[in-house]
């Protein structure tokens, strides 16, 4: 006869926050700068796969993934060997100056996923996402010779100058930084939940494409906008997935303008929505919306700050030494992201996890979608669920239909407290981004949380 194994839980061993976690974080209030968060009193110590055990012992389920980052979980033992390796044979040399195999082989790699038979694409590497938006909007100005860009309302690009200026989801990224980019435009996002310009689900991304072409009517001349830059899946903003016809016609509205078209695919890359990049869930697997230059980074190197600009061959025409990195394409990140895709690819399978990483976020994902609109049709409050693979978004609402995000932050909190480490985004959203080995039966456990959470609610 066979005992059943019952599936892990949460342990937590005292009170949130523990004395250590406390000490810890009264020391971190003194000292780190003024404008980290710290929304959850959690001060983690070690990990091991989709848990995290903080500095008291206190053991959480982790469906956030350090905001998307952590695809392979924590403490991966293909990552941690690639990293080890590599860190005995050298640390860093400079790519801008020197070639190294790991970053030539890495963006080799990467390449494979966006190319079409008789188009090339390059690489260039950066330390993080933000980053790599700077260096889109550079290139993007330089090839076109033109200095418009075209962002979304609700995009998040980073924070730094040109990509807080392309950022459109919180005044407070932006408030006392000014003067920011000039040049820089925005328009809605089509979001089916809430459509904007008076649209419905339905046509909400026709609306906004003819939003633009109205722009280029009376306002700015489309001859010269050098790019526009979108979220193929809106992070952020509210981890928002816009109609079918969206993508497609963006790539035959910028064709017709000689517009340069970017995705930044920073948090939905990388396989979290069980595509290499979240743009090939529309038109034709990506081929009727492929861009000119995608960002990539966040789970790019399971941890490791890395970020990559893919761009086509055609395109990237900067001249040498017109930009650069000292950090950008370290060896030790390339090799972490050389481990990260052989899971993704499945070059190196998972236990438990199918035949590779998308392949699980693809399953587990549907999984975790199906048992969540179960939970809508339960409970009122919760207006809309949403998302592709482990890029998925819960909504609360308000009787009338509008974002409550008070319950949303109430909701947040009570699920950290019971052992589940969660993060909002847009007004009133909880998003679910948990690293890519998350097993059907650890989605249980943190569904069976959330279930409870709402309970405790209605």
């Amino acid at each position: 006869m066979t005992t059943a194994t019952k599936p892990r839980q949460p342990e937590l061993k005292t009170a949130l926050p523990g004395p250590k976690t406390a000490e810890i974080m009264a020391r971190d209030a003194q000292h780190l700068s003024t404008s980290y968060m710290r929304p959850y009193p959690f001060v983690p110590d070690h990990g091991e796969g989709v848990w995290l055990t903080d500095v008291d012992g206190n053991t959480m389920l982790d469906f956030f993934a350090g905001i998307a980052v952590s695809t392979t979980g924590h403490a991966h033992p293909h990552v941690v060997k690639a990293v080890q390796e590599q860190i005995t044979k050298f640390t860093h040399v400079c790519l801008t100056d020197y070639p190294q195999e790991i970053t030539t082989s890495l963006a080799e790699r990467l390449v494979k996923h966006v190319e079409k038979d008789g188009e090339k694409w390059r690489v260039f590497f950066s330390n993080s996402g933000a980053e790599a938006v700077e260096a889109a909007v550079k290139l993007a100005r330089n090839h076109t010779g033109r200095q418009h860009i075209i962002s979304t309302m609700g995009s998040f690009h980073g924070r730094t100058y040109g990509a807080i200026t392309l950022t459109g989801s919180k005044t407070k990224y932006k408030r006392g930084f000014g003067p920011l980019l000039p040049a820089v435009s925005h328009v809605p996002y089509p979001n089916p939940f809430r459509p904007p310009l008076g649209s419905t689900p339905e046509t909400c991304g026709q609306a906004v494409l003819a939003h633009i072409e109205e722009l280029f009517v009376g306002i700015l001349p489309a001859d010269e906008v050098a790019a526009i830059i979108v979220e193929p899946m809106q992070g952020e903003g509210g981890y928002i997935v816009p109609p079918a016809d969206f993508l497609p016609g963006l790539r035959a509205l910028c064709d017709r303008h000689g517009i340069l078209l970017i995705f930044d695919e920073v948090q939905a890359g990388m396989g979290r929505t069980g595509k290499m990049f979240s743009y090939q869930h529309f038109g034709n697997n990506g081929q009727d919306c492929q861009p000119d230059i995608i960002t990539s980074a966040k789970g790019i190197a399971s941890g490791m700050p890395l970020g990559a600009l893919l761009a086509k061959e055609s395109v990237m025409t900067w001249p040498v030494g017109s930009h650069g990195s000292t950090y950008g394409g370290n060896p030790v990140a390339a090799a972490a992201s050389h481990a990260t895709l052989d899971l993704l690819e499945g070059v190196v399978k998972h236990p438990g996890c199918g035949e590779s990483l998308m392949d699980n976020a693809t399953q587990v994902g549907n999984y975790i979608l199906a048992e969540l609109k179960k939970m809508q049709a339960e409970f009122p409050f919760l207006g809309d669920v949403r998302g592709e693979g482990l890029f998925i978004g819960l909504e609360f609402v308000k009787p009338d239909g509008s974002p409550d995000g008070a319950l949303r932050d109430r909701a947040s909190m009570a699920m950290f407290e019971k052992g589940l480490l969660n993060l909002d985004c847009g007004e009133a959203v909880i998003r679910i981004s948990p690293p890519l080995i998350l097993t059907r039966e650890d989605a249980e456990t943190g569904l069976n949380i959330m279930r409870d959470t709402l309970r405790d609610l209605n």
